[in-house]
């Protein structure tokens, strides 16, 4: 279909307006409406047009006895109907139901999720802050190990680059400025 034809347009942004457009034509409608300014322009055209003519009715305020069926067949007024009314009528008359001990449950459902919330956001998972970073490379300056030297602490993270030999193990030595021997620190892990 040619939506930019000015006829269709106005056509299906009448309809579109005035609520005789339904199920999936509607639904694509809306869709053009946000694809295409023009087709947006015309259903606001439209909707003045019409919104204008509605304000020059006056308005007209139902009897007591429309408001009372309407609140009879949504099931909200306990007065009986006759079985004839029932046959006329295609609404299934609702019970009300007593919504005080569900409101009370939903309560307390709503009570143990905030509390929950809040142990949950003070739980302190504060990660100490790395005093230093040491990166080890291998000849082509791959990444094998990222170390995070902390205070009280060192953690060492193997990457995928490294490549382990199976009948090799890996440790970490401090070497000292000094020239004193080396220290061992422990082995490294291959993975991890």
């Amino acid at each position: 279909m040619n939506y930019q034809s000015e006829n269709l347009k106005n056509a299906l942004a009448a309809e579109y307006v005035l609520g005789t457009l339904r199920g999936p034509a509607r639904q694509r409608f809306q869709k053009l409406m946000m694809q295409y300014p023009p087709i947006s322009d015309a259903t606001s055209t439209w909707e003045q047009h019409l919104n204008a003519l509605g304000q020059k009715i006056p308005p007209v305020i139902p009897d007591d006895s429309v408001w009372q069926r309407i609140e009879q067949q949504l099931g909200f007024s306990v007065e009986q109907t006759t079985s004839a009314e029932q046959a006329q009528s295609n609404v299934v008359p609702m019970t009300k139901a007593k919504p005080k001990v569900w409101q009370s449950i939903a309560g307390l459902a709503s009570a143990a999720a905030l509390i929950l919330a809040v142990l949950l956001v003070n739980v302190d998972t504060s990660v100490p802050d790395a005093q230093q970073l040491a990166l080890v490379n291998n000849e082509q300056t791959e990444l094998l190990w990222a170390l995070e030297i902390g205070a009280d602490t060192i953690d060492i993270q193997t990457t995928k680059s490294l490549v382990a030999k199976a009948n090799a193990d890996y440790e970490l030595w401090i070497v000292a400025a000094d020239g004193r021997p080396p220290i061992s620190l422990g082995p490294i892990a291959k993975n991890g």
